[in-house]
């Protein structure tokens, strides 16, 4: 049987926005050029695989701005679950098992 932990409102709350904010930085540097600077397109077929880049316009100083935005926060929010101090009350494997259990605890459980 699982381990239920007791964690704070706030930590519950700093995990879920990192999530979230992990999901759009991700969802914005697909949407990207390849290229934050603007660059000839390539093709390089000289290594174990083919590697091929169009032409890209680099990125605009919103997107850049955008990126450092998101970037800066996640930062943020990973110090803050890391160093939170419910985590000075667990050591060795049950902090590692609560940490696994909070990355996870946004998701409803299923219905068996």
């Amino acid at each position: 049987m699982a381990t239920p932990y007791d964690f704070p409102s706030d930590l519950l709350a700093g995990q879920e926005e990192l999530h979230q904010v992990r999901a759009e930085l991700s969802a914005l540097l697909k949407r990207l050029p390849w290229s934050v600077v603007p660059l000839d397109g390539f093709n390089d077929d000289n290594g174990w695989r083919k590697v091929e880049r169009p032409a890209s316009p680099g990125w605009t100083e919103d997107e850049q701005a955008e990126v450092e935005k998101l970037r800066r926060r996640e930062h943020e929010l990973a110090v803050f679950v890391s160093g939170h101090r419910f985590w000075s009350e667990m050591a060795g494997a049950d902090r590692i098992d609560a940490r696994t259990k909070l990355k996870h605890a946004h998701r409803t459980p299923e219905a068996t």
